[in-house]
């Protein structure tokens, strides 16, 4: 059955992974067998709607899964970034509910609009379309620098006095952030923001897997910027990458430090300032206490 046809075929996905042992499967590598073996039994609807709804499911909730044990695990309180403010079960559960809500009445329609998405702008989904690994890596990296710009300056807006404690207030319930945190906001930040996401996708719109990749990337980034823990990740090697320590100061400080990935518009308009004095201010008394032992 192939990835155009309307009717999902059960009979076929119920021989399961045995389906990828025969021998149209059996010279191609492990990533193009599945892949294939994907756009030949499901529809491009359902690979677009619900193959991107688990995707966005399970990597969110797996990621915010080791933030949440965490907290657990005594060792790990040295990387914590206030630690004068541990997590409450009262405060995860609200934030949890929150989730709920907004991941199925806000992203879950929003997710099942994908398949239309990619069907008005012709998007492929097969193997052979999919770009080459460092083309698809240069659009995702472009992805995150645009998503970036826009939620600076959207997130600069939401700040403002006039509308502040309309919208954006309800994502500062959390003074001292934590993974599930990342995606708890007014219903209206999560459309406002999630804007920025939509552009990259909007400029390359080249294959399913970019869209896979960016939301990949995207859920990775928020995720641990929200975690409260200053924990190395490969993510820092990206030139000008904010991190945890970055953003948890946002939350802490309320004010600057507003880009979501990276720091330079936050460093070129000097909404930057207070994180750099903080910092200095952190680092002279981890010396002082270092010269006193």
């Amino acid at each position: 059955m192939s990835v155009n046809a309307s009717v999902f075929n059960a009979a076929a996905v119920s021989q399961d992974w045995t389906y990828l042992s025969s021998a149209r499967y059996a010279e191609m590598g492990a990533f193009e067998a599945c892949w294939t073996w994907m756009t030949d039994n499901f529809t491009e609807y359902q690979i677009a709607t619900w193959g991107s709804l688990i995707l966005h499911q399970v990597i969110y909730f797996g990621l915010c899964l080791p933030g949440f044990l965490f907290q657990f695990l005594p060792f790990m309180r040295r990387y914590k970034l206030q630690q004068e403010k541990p997590e409450t079960w009262e405060l995860q559960w609200k934030c949890f509910r929150m989730l709920m809500f907004n991941h199925f009445c806000i992203q879950t329609p929003l997710i099942m609009g994908t398949h239309s998405f990619m069907r008005y702008f012709d998007i492929p989904y097969l193997y052979k379309d999919i770009p080459a690994w460092y083309i698809l890596a240069a659009q995702v990296f472009a992805c995150l620098v645009i998503e970036d710009t826009w939620h600076y300056f959207m997130h600069r807006l939401l700040h403002h006095k006039a509308i502040y404690k309309y919208i954006h207030k309800v994502h500062h319930t959390f003074a001292a952030p934590f993974g599930m945190v990342a995606e708890y906001a007014h219903p209206a930040e999560t459309l406002i923001l999630g804007v920025g996401f939509f552009l990259g996708v909007l400029i390359f719109c080249n294959h399913l897997i970019l869209n896979w990749a960016w939301v990949t990337l995207r859920l990775i980034e928020t995720i641990e910027v929200h975690s409260g823990y200053d924990i190395w990740t490969p993510l820092h090697l990206l030139p000008f990458y904010g991190g945890a320590k970055f953003h948890d100061f946002h939350h802490m400080n309320f004010t600057g430090n507003y880009a979501s990935t990276f720091t330079f518009w936050d460093k070129l308009f000097g909404t930057d300032e207070s994180f750099n004095k903080y910092q200095k201010e952190v680092a002279a008394k981890k010396a002082k206490q270092v010269k006193a032992e």
